[in-house]
């Protein structure tokens, strides 16, 4: 038998590292076996050998975290499908398992009632490649047996250049997409399902998820810092029976890093940034894993800040780089472990964004003036607090997550017409929210999860006119909802390669509301417009996944959505707008596994139909309002693939095609909003590419880099003559270099690479759509930073 050694490494490494059992962190980039063997045994101080070489030729996945160096090599030897060999106390031999051992018969399973005498030591037996799991299915499915379009993105990929917010996603992923008043104030839509340009009493729809609970119910996306997380996971089409309201075009989902009950560590970032035709820039992150108790309990803590440097100029009030904005986020997880399977966790979370100004120009001017006459800007504070059981009751899992959140986002706009004028909208949240739930993965037939929800939110959101030194309040409205809930979804495997899934949800949902600042004359009809009202719905669904090859799947798929109802203001009155609703089919393919495999493909169609759709306007006093204003039908082609061009550089991609249409609006509706025929604020088509080049480069040192260009189409703004305004039709780039180890490294961004201009949200000010507004992109900006671990 030939032996193909790929490594020998330094064996007086060993005195630094006694004993194979001592954990250290580690980080592999993906690639094949022979350059994956080489970093793990330079990261451990151990020896590697590889035995053939079709099996150093092998593809393996990132390997990464902390862990014994005997933990880190039988890890790459599972992903190779290999079996590792020990030769002495810290060194290994790779062999190959053969062929047939790589996929054990689902029949042929030993299990542990079996009795009898042991034979002599036998080989390591074969361990199919680790599964990619989908979390955000509620009973942790494979990725390859998840009937829906999924994307899942790395939390270190997240980090890499700096933390930022949920910009980081729609860079990364073509089928997400967002408004662009400022941090705290947009709101995100999936899949060509998008209502309108502002914050009002509406739901999104999109979910945004912290774990199990909902971020927030109908106030704008928080814009989280992406700090410290395991990964972002995108589920794309409404997401009914499993999430409930709220989840028309899909779900977004930050899953945090847990802390680790056996180590300490910290580690931090630090970077500063300079940014064309503005200012300068700065943000710190630090991170923090303490031990409790033990071992019993662990502190994992987050801090971080920013302040990004303004590039908006007001010629009018001769004032310079007027929106800076600053960010200051923190989170800590306390995790105790009540028995060997059963944790608890704490969990707060809080965040602050302050913008000293407003982030549009005019258009068609060549810098970035702004016409404003006055300070315009924005407040966003953000609370979060969780409780989190999570255990096993035989082979049953249980997870009872309870949480309260509370929102506050204060807007200012330029209102002046003669006279200088300033409109301030007030938007208050609080949110109670309650789900447990119980679920068994899928096995050789059968996989369901059931659970219950509780959701109780207030908002309330007030209006003024600021004139000088006078103040006028204007109308403002107060929404609750109570929604209680109880869901349940099942699996059944008619056949090896053959999946079919039921599921359904029933909610009662229980609204109500008043109007604030109104005018006594109006006292008595408001009474009749704000009375409590109950509504229910009923979301099933069904989904069929066929296994067409070892690594390609095809599935079919319906699903239904929903979005309570709830109070408007219009003018100086307040009147109700009805729920909404959508159902979509969808067909999809999935082909192997991004970062895994040599090439990977997923292509999904949709259709959704979409009744009674709720979306803003401008009334006839100029303010935005919401109203039902007819069905809509939305088609969306979506599609992500990448290949490995060798082994350390990996393209990748992403498309998204939308064509949408409305019926005409109630016949009271057209003279305010005219004819429309368009969902607003989706781009009919938008792409992606992405380049991902990691290898080591010698001097304990690794280099990763990572390139990408998205292009954004163009669409419209809102709905109405005043919002149809074309915004879109430009293309961003961006490049990241990180030259370091597991210890310490440096990062060069650079954002925006061509310096385009373009105008991503024709808004700034709904007072002033006669001004011909848009939203540039940040000028072209170049970071450096440092990030270190100990």
């Amino acid at each position: 038998m030939r032996v193909y050694p790929v490594l020998v490494a330094a064996l007086v490494a060993s005195a630094a590292y006694p004993a194979s059992a001592q954990e250290r962190r580690v980080d592999v980039p993906a690639g094949t076996v022979a350059d994956s063997a080489i970093a793990l045994a330079r990261q451990t101080g151990s020896s590697i050998v590889v035995n053939g070489s079709s099996l150093s030729s092998r593809r393996v996945a990132r390997i990464r975290g902390t862990m014994s160096a005997e933990a880190a090599v039988q890890r790459l030897a599972r992903q190779a499908n290999a079996r590792a060999v020990r030769i002495s106390a810290m060194a290994w031999r790779l062999d190959p398992l053969p062929a047939r051992a790589a996929r054990p018969r689902r029949d042929a399973r030993v299990t542990t009632t079996e009795r009898g005498p042991r034979p002599g030591p036998a080989p390591t037996p074969a361990a199919p490649l680790p599964e990619i799991v989908v979390t955000a299915s509620k009973r942790e499915l494979p990725l390859k047996e998840m009937p829906a379009q999924v994307s899942m993105i790395d939390g270190e990929e997240l980090a890499l250049g700096g933390v930022g917010g949920t910009e980081k996603i729609t860079q990364r992923v073509a089928t997400v997409s967002s408004t662009y008043l400022g941090s705290g104030r947009n709101k995100l839509f999936i899949r060509g399902i998008a209502d309108s340009s502002f914050t009002g009493p509406t739901q999104a729809t999109v979910g945004q998820y912290l774990g199990d609970i909902r971020l927030s119910y109908n106030a704008p996306d928080p814009d989280l810092r992406l700090s410290d997380l395991e990964r972002v996971e995108v589920l794309e089409g409404p997401q009914g029976t499993l999430y409930g309201a709220g989840s028309l075009g899909g779900i977004i989902r930050l899953v945090p890093n847990s802390p680790e009950l056996s180590r300490s560590f910290a580690s931090g970032t630090l970077g500063g940034a300079l940014t064309e035709h503005g200012d300068g820039s700065a943000d710190l992150g630090l991170i923090a894993n303490l031990p409790l108790a033990s071992d019993k309990a662990a502190l994992r803590v987050t801090l971080d800040g920013v302040t990004e440097g303004g590039y908006i100029d007001k010629p009018f009030l001769d004032r310079t780089d007027v929106n800076r904005t600053s960010i200051l986020s923190g989170r800590a997880i306390l995790r105790a472990q009540l028995a060997p399977d059963w944790t608890i966790d704490l969990i707060g979370l809080g965040q602050t964004t302050h913008a000293q100004d407003s982030q549009y120009v005019t258009r068609n001017q060549p810098g970035y003036d702004s016409a404003a006459r006055v300070r315009e800007g924005s407040d966003a504070e953000y609370l979060h607090g969780q409780i989190v059981v999570d255990g096993r009751i035989g082979a049953v899992r249980l997870r009872s997550s309870t949480a309260i959140a509370d929102q506050t986002l204060e807007e200012r706009y330029d209102a002046s017409t003669e006279q200088e004028r300033l409109f301030v909208q007030r938007n208050e949240t609080r949110m109670i929210a309650h789900e447990t739930r119980l679920w068994q993965p899928i096995d050789d037939r059968f996989g369901w999860v059931a659970g219950l929800s509780l959701v109780d939110n207030r908002t309330q959101l007030n209006r003024s006119l600021r004139q000088m030194t006078l103040r006028a309040a204007t109308t403002g409205v107060l929404n609750t909802v109570t929604e209680a809930t109880v869901y349940a979804e099942g699996s059944y495997r008619l056949h090896d390669n053959l999946i079919a899934t039921l599921g359904a949800r029933y909610s009662l949902v229980r609204l109500g509301g008043s109007a604030e600042d109104v005018s006594a004359a109006l006292a008595i009809e408001r009474a009749a417009v704000t009375a409590k009202r109950d509504q229910s719905a009923f979301l099933p669904s069904a989904s069929l996944m066929a296994r067409l090859a070892p690594e390609t799947s095809l599935y079919l798929r319906y699903q239904e959505g929903f979005r309570p109802g709830g109070l408007a203001i219009e003018g100086e009155f307040v009147r109700r707008f009805d729920r909404d609703d959508a159902q979509t089919f969808e067909v999809g393919v999935r082909h192997g596994v991004p970062g895994r495999d040599p090439f990977d493909l997923a292509l999904n169609l949709s259709y959704t139909r979409w009744n009674d759709i709720q979306a803003d306007f401008i009334d006839v006093a100029g303010l935005p309002s919401t109203a039902n204003i007819g069905d809509g039908r939305v088609w969306t082609i979506s599609a992500s693939a990448g290949v490995y061009l060798a082994p350390d550089l990996r393209l990748t991609g992403g498309a998204s095609v939308n064509r949408s249409s409305i019926d005409e609006p109630p016949f009271n509706l057209i003279l305010l909003m005219g004819r429309t025929s368009h969902v607003p604020n989706i781009a009919e088509f938008s792409g992606r590419l992405g380049l991902e080049y990691s290898r080591p480069i010698g001097g304990n040192l690794d280099l990763d880099a990572r390139a990408w260009a998205s292009y954004i189409g163009k669409s419209r703004l809102g709905i109405g003559p005043e919002l149809g305004d074309l915004q879109g039709d430009y293309l961003d780039s961006g490049l990241t270099l990180r030259i370091g180890n597991d210890r310490i490294g440096g990062t060069l961004s650079i954002t925006n690479l061509a310096d385009a201009k373009g105008n991503r949200f024709a808004l700034g000010t709904p007072f002033a759509v006669v001004r011909a507004q848009e939203t540039p992109l940040r000028p072209r900006t170049i970071r450096i930073g440092v990030d270190f671990a100990f």
